[in-house]
């Protein structure tokens, strides 16, 4: 009997494993500058609709700022987490997993988003008393979100490389 055509540990098949090379190198340690570019910026999506959808609503019913910037990074969690929520409820997970797998992948990187965001839109003079129609309502915003950006993806590729942050994600899809 002929076994030569029988799975050993000398002679595995490394091409099966090849369908996985688009990841980046989530594993521990071996995450790139592109992975963690890629994560922060599916973060991004979902903060910059939810914070520019915040913004826009306190700031056109004339809300005061604390009351516009509470529904911004409130707004911009949920769309944050709702990215990747809907995602791997696609891929079959249950609601309860799927929340929690969320939670797990997006917190962090959220929260350094919305604080870096925030606080550079805190600290540009007068951006907090800008108007939609305003230039600096919109370029403090949005230069918010570049300087978040850069900040983040660092943070993102730290904890990719420790399985942790959106390093969660890529077991359910």
């Amino acid at each position: 009997m002929d076994h030569s055509a029988h799975h050993t540990s000398t002679a595995h098949d490394h091409a099966a494993h090849q369908g996985h090379g688009s990841h980046g190198g989530h594993g521990p340690g071996s995450v790139t500058w592109g992975a963690a570019a890629k994560a922060t910026l599916h973060c991004l999506t979902g903060c910059a609709i939810g914070e520019i959808l915040g913004m826009a609503i306190g700031t056109a019913l004339m809300w005061g700022n604390l009351q516009t910037m509470i529904l911004a990074i409130t707004l911009a969690f949920v769309f944050g987490y709702s990215f990747t929520l809907f995602a791997v409820r696609k891929a079959g997970l249950d609601w309860k997993i799927a929340i929690k797998v969320a939670l797990a992948a997006d917190t962090v990187s959220i929260a350094v988003m919305e604080l870096v965001d925030n606080g550079i839109i805190a600290i540009t003079p007068g951006a907090m008393d800008a108007h939609l129609s305003d230039a600096l309502f919109w370029t403090s915003l949005l230069g918010g979100f570049a300087v978040a950006f850069v900040i983040t993806t660092p943070v993102n590729k730290w904890m990719i490389g420790r399985g942790k942050g959106h390093a969660v994600v890529h077991a359910y899809h």
